[in-house]
């Protein structure tokens, strides 16, 4: 695992590594620190981290405009901020963030995000399919929506898609209890990529827009929260 810290206050960063490696001393584990965000950004296209922690209330760059342009670089990175004050954290609706956390965070609270970005990982799933191309292993935690059109089936995952035959209700089968809904006819969304909803319009990470079937749009809001009760900690 690697672990980006980015904060301009010295001793914070001093203390979340040492609490990091006291806590994690038997995992590889990796902590890269950054005085600033720009300096996180420029490296951010070089390596790839699984968790983010953004103080909000940094000069230049403040943690909320980075965050946001980390989010447009990646839809799976793990973001945490971190504040003095309360009220601040409000600016981050919307970026998708993991948890904010009080400074000085804890180690009870540094230990509880990390052991939850463990589990998640270790409990990561996959789907194999066979394109015209060859074998791919997709994870699920990649996968954005799948559509059916005609006789072909296309996952759209986060960087790539996929088209494969097959039919919709075998994919609806295999996912459904996995974070996944049947929005319409055609459609199947992943929960988790869902991040707008206007009447029966659902739209999902890159931005696209997928209409929910007017007999799906009940449950379907049930589900969402459901998922997003079950995903808080």
């Amino acid at each position: 695992m690697r672990i980006a810290i980015c904060d301009d206050e010295n001793r914070f960063i001093s203390d979340f590594i040492d609490i990091v490696n006291r806590l994690y001393s038997s995992l590889d584990i990796i902590v890269d620190e950054f005085p600033d965000g720009t300096m996180l950004l420029k490296n951010f296209g070089r390596k790839q981290y699984d968790i983010v922690f953004l103080d909000i209330e940094m000069p230049g760059l403040d943690g909320i405009s980075l965050a946001g342009k980390l989010r447009e670089l990646s839809e799976e990175i793990y973001i945490v901020f971190l504040t003095g004050h309360v009220e601040y954290a409000l600016k981050g609706y919307g970026i998708n963030a993991l948890r904010y956390l009080t400074k000085p965070a804890s180690e009870r609270d540094i230990r509880e995000v990390i052991d939850y970005v463990i589990k998640k990982q270790h409990n990561e799933r996959f789907l194999w399919v066979k394109t015209g191309e060859g074998e791919y292993k997709i994870r699920f935690s990649d996968i954005v929506f799948i559509e059916a059109q005609d006789q072909k089936i296309i996952i759209y995952a986060i960087s790539d898609r996929f088209e494969i035959r097959g039919k919709l209700n075998d994919y609806e089968n295999r996912l459904k209890n996995d974070g996944f809904f049947r929005i319409h006819r055609s459609y199947i969304v992943s929960l988790s990529k869902v991040t707008a909803i206007s009447g029966r319009d659902i739209t999902v990470a890159g931005g696209t827009v997928l209409p929910v079937g007017r007999t799906k749009e009940k449950d379907f809001r049930n589900a969402l929260m459901s998922f997003v009760n079950s995903e808080a900690f």
